[in-house]
């Protein structure tokens, strides 16, 4: 590896930009660095479109590198791409689940010692990535309410060290209090596993296995076994929910009677208008969606 092209966001902060310059400090003698900062889709494709056969090394979170993959997935570019992942967001769940160090530092060493392996992704049938985990229900309305709170707890602290983390938690109660049934058909690989006749909690998506910065949502899932997890919650009653909720804060949700586990390459959801989180974002209403496994869709350096 002779070259780095790291993106960052310019909406960083000095802390994250203090980190960050340590962590390259130690690779300054090993690869030549380019560190660019973009702050919209039009910047950020200016920058890939002049990466070459460089290392894009993406200095951010789950949202920065789903932007990353995104974008070089509608160039067509990202099958030949290989990325590199400094953790400077707030939950880093993707970093979690390749075993990518949080230390920005050691996350840096990797770059230089780690190996390039190949990655899946998730795609839907317009064209849209998700790189760890999309989810609807529960899941979606806790993002919802959690992201409102995220925003106003990242401001207290410094830097990283803020209470940013504990807006997914505090979503996930709200919505426990009043959380959205849907009745909904959910297909995997053709095969109908739960009907509309079964109303649901939620319906979780997993290429990686964690959300929220570190909630085991689909606690065996493997960016890299070519497939996806498929977990659907039925916990509709309220000592259900609470069962269900104290399971899931162990990562043991999935051995509940009440929850379908299960894995396969396509997924298909229809039914009662519901909004899907996908990596963070947050979108709907929707009808119907289908997802689907691109196996080995691009590189990334890991551990």
């Amino acid at each position: 590896m002779e070259s780095l092209l790291v993106i960052t966001n310019t909406d960083a902060g000095t802390a994250d930009e203090e980190t960050l310059d340590r962590a390259l400090a130690s690779l300054f003698d090993h690869v030549s660095i380019e560190v660019t900062a973009t702050s919209n889709p039009g910047e950020l494709d200016g920058v890939l479109h002049r990466a070459g056969s460089r290392v894009i090394v993406v200095a951010g979170g789950d949202g920065s590198l789903h932007a990353v993959v995104a974008a070089l997935h509608r160039r067509h570019d990202l099958s030949k791409a290989v990325i590199g992942l400094l953790p400077l967001g707030t939950g880093n769940d993707f970093a979690r689940a390749m075993e990518i160090p949080l230390d920005t530092e050691d996350a840096a060493r990797v770059l230089v010692d780690g190996h390039v392996r190949p990655v899946d992704l998730i795609v839907d049938e317009l064209g849209n990535v998700v790189v760890n985990n999309v989810h609807v229900g529960a899941g979606a309305q806790a993002s919802r309410r959690g992201q409102r709170w995220k925003e106003r707890l990242g401001k207290i602290g410094y830097g990283r060290l803020n209470l940013g983390r504990a807006g997914y938690p505090i979503g996930a109660v709200l919505s426990a209090v009043k959380p959205p049934y849907l009745r909904l058909r959910v297909e995997v690989d053709g095969e109908v596993v739960v009907d509309l006749d079964q109303p649901v909690l939620m319906v979780a998506i997993g290429n990686g296995p964690t959300v929220g910065g570190g909630a085991a949502l689909a606690p065996e899932a493997d960016p890299e076994d070519g497939k996806v997890d498929v977990m659907i919650s039925r916990a509709i009653g309220p000592w259900a929910r609470l069962a269900y909720a104290a399971h899931l804060t162990r990562g043991r949700h999935h051995e509940r009677d009440d929850v379908i586990y299960l894995r396969g390459e396509r997924v298909s959801i229809s039914g009662d208008e519901f909004y899907c989180a996908a990596d963070g974002e947050i979108y709907g209403p929707e009808r119907h969606r289908t997802w689907h496994v691109e196996k080995a869709a691009y590189s990334m350096v890991l551990p």
